[in-house]
């Protein structure tokens, strides 16, 4: 495999597939290195759905700007034949000069598609790091671990179960969960006890919650869940705006899926976007406008006097377990 001395990133990296949210940390991991062993280069990325070999070539070659440079090649699965030999080729030079100007790092969003062009790559030379699907509970678990120690820290394995449980289906809130109980908290390790205290006191966690419930389309259970948080003191707006939140990265998504935006245009980290759009199945362009009207209305009630916010949020959380249709 092609590499460089130790603390600096390979030559060239294939990141593939895996869980979304440690695919992408895999790649800022990699440009984080790489950004250490050589702070002067200019950082570059690009689309290979949208990028020729001559952009990749112009890429990888010194500029006026700086003798070196950091190149990222998002959704490389997308590349066309060019690209992709321009992109072997590349990575053979860096075998046969470890000196070369550029830093490759090639990120696949996973699936059968241009699993040639990834085998071509190993086979020249590449590094191709472990992308964990985190799909097993058991996988799940050494996550939460893996981050708490990651921050220099430890959680009773029941703790890390709870967090798991409430967190599982959405790993990049599951892993700011995890630094955050380590910046709130001294406690090491981090118990079951606090970990409980914190999930119902954090309006935002357990709105998360309540909002995936509801885009599962398990309305029942969502609004068990939204009349708990209130009787705990979780402020009914808190959780309205974690329901807005969600409904607003469905629309991007559902945006950016037929071509009205960019992926850049819609601001959205990668891993969430990604996430949105595993959830668009049976959503209209109707049902989501109904359910941010529907929201609205909601968060209207809990700003007025005469409001019934419970009520509202009801009929928001039913309505969104249908998709926004109209029963």
């Amino acid at each position: 495999m092609a590499g460089t001395a130790k603390n600096k990133a390979p030559r060239f990296s294939v990141v593939m597939g895996g869980d979304a949210f440690l695919n992408d940390q895999q790649v800022r991991d990699l440009r984080a290195s790489a950004q250490r062993a050589d702070p002067e280069a200019e950082l570059i990325e690009l689309d290979a759905g949208e990028a020729s070999q001559y952009d990749f070539d112009e890429a990888v070659g010194p500029s006026l700007l700086s003798p070196s440079s950091i190149v990222i090649v998002r959704h490389m699965q997308n590349a066309d034949e060019g690209l992709g030999e321009a992109m072997v080729a590349y990575c053979k030079q860096t075998v046969q000069d470890p000196t070369a100007s550029a830093v490759v790092i090639a990120q696949h969003d996973g699936g059968q598609k241009a699993k040639r062009l990834v085998d071509q790559l190993t086979k020249a030379g590449a590094a191709k790091p472990e992308v964990p699907d985190l799909k097993r509970a058991d996988a799940k678990l050494g996550f939460v671990m893996g981050r708490f120690k990651r921050e220099h820290r430890r959680i009773d394995p029941a703790a890390a179960q709870q967090l798991v449980a409430v967190l599982s289906d959405n790993t990049g809130e599951l892993a700011a969960m995890c630094s955050q109980l380590c910046f709130d908290f001294d406690d090491d390790p981090i118990g079951l006890d606090l970990v409980n205290r914190y999930l119902t006191s954090n309006p935002q966690v357990t709105g998360f919650a309540v909002a995936d419930k509801a885009l599962a389309g398990n309305g029942a259970q969502a609004i068990v869940d939204m009349r708990a948080a209130v009787a705990q003191g979780t402020d009914p707006i808190a959780l309205v705006g974690a329901l807005a939140m969600k409904l607003r990265t469905l629309a991007k998504a559902s945006a950016v899926r037929s071509g009205a935006i960019s992926r850049a245009e819609a601001k959205t980290n990668p891993w969430v976007l990604k996430n949105a759009m595993r959830q668009l199945g049976g959503w209209t362009s109707d049902g989501l406008s109904r359910c941010i009207q529907t929201l609205a209305w909601a968060d209207e009630q809990n700003k007025t006097n005469g409001g019934d916010p419970l009520y509202a949020l009801e009929r928001s959380i039913e309505l969104i377990s249908r998709k926004g249709r109209v029963s």
